[in-house]
């Protein structure tokens, strides 16, 4: 009987068969799993390597220049973020109340990290003056493209690092009164063997004939000049013997609502470049009234309204 039934079943099998193929009559496999698919590859955003930079104070910079726009500096345990900014020569960025300025220079390449401004924009005080050597071959960071020069004397000049007190003379120019006001021309005279750069207010302390500084007096800076209100900062190249020239404006009429009757007398005014903190003394006689002075920007040319 079971002879039977086994042949019956075979016989159905093979008439199955018949029909739709051979694969009837095997065993089901089992079903396999799908092959993993492998996520696309993703190009690894580069990573700017850091360039240090040693310092004079025994500190060291590390930058990194992110992109043809940006660089972040590493100083002191702190990380700042700056962004390209108007140059008058090599690579000058801003941000985060700091100014990095670097230019290539003797085969090397200096950088001035300052302190900015209230106006957020230009360096006033120099935190560290820093340099690395240049590898032959290796990329310093240029002007970039809206970075302009404004030579004093007309022409073309390579690129030129900051103005530093040692190399620059100050002297007394043209003046003019009236109203009751002082104006006065002071020139800065680049007095090296190469091209330096200003942009920016000098920096201005009076000093009394002791040589102390007069405190209740006050140096502000004042956009344009006093001939020229409202004009902003631009940069000034110096060739060697080259001239650059800011305006110091002042009342001489005491003001009485402040209790004043006498002004002051100024023996010496002292000034420093944009970023630098060497002084360049002058001998300079005057009575500001008002408790203050007014300074304009660096500019490339003596004002003609008070030109001798």
């Amino acid at each position: 009987m079971m002879r039977r039934r086994a042949a019956h079943s075979l016989t159905a099998c093979v008439a199955a068969a018949a029909l739709i193929g051979v694969a009837a009559c095997q065993p089901a496999e089992p079903e396999k799993p799908a092959a993993p698919v492998e996520p696309p590859a993703t190009a690894a955003t580069p990573v700017a390597p850091p360039v240090g930079y040693a310092c004079e104070s025994g500190a060291t910079v590390e930058a990194r220049y992110t992109d043809a726009e940006t660089v972040q500096l590493a100083y002191k345990g702190q990380t700042y973020a700056l962004r390209s900014a108007e140059a008058a020569s090599g690579a000058r960025y801003v941000g985060s109340g700091v100014e990095w300025w670097t230019a290539p220079r003797e085969g090397q390449e200096s950088a001035t990290l300052s302190r900015l401004g209230p106006d957020e924009q230009v360096g006033v005080a120099v935190l560290e003056r820093c340099s690395r050597p240049t590898p032959t071959g290796a990329p310093i960071p240029q002007a970039l493209p809206g970075q302009t020069t404004a030579p004093a004397s007309g022409g073309v000049l390579p690129a030129a690092a900051p103005c530093l007190g040692p190399q620059l003379k100050l002297a007394a120019g043209a003046g003019d009164a009236g109203a009751g006001n002082r104006v006065r021309n002071f020139s800065l005279q680049n007095i090296g063997s190469q091209a330096c750069s200003l942009t920016g207010y000098p920096g201005v302390t009076l000093l009394d004939g002791q040589g102390r500084p007069l405190t209740a007096i006050r140096a502000d800076q004042s956009p344009g000049s006093y001939f020229r209100q409202g004009q902003a900062p631009t940069p000034v190249t110096l060739a060697p013997q080259a001239k650059a020239w800011f305006e110091l404006a002042w009342s001489v009429v005491p003001n009485e609502a402040m209790g004043e009757k006498t002004c002051p007398s100024v023996a010496t005014l002292r000034a420093t470049a944009p970023g630098d903190t060497a002084a360049i003394p002058l001998a300079f006689a005057g009575q500001p009234c008002g408790g203050k002075v007014r300074v304009s920007p660096i500019r490339a040319e003596e004002n003609p309204q008070t030109a001798t």
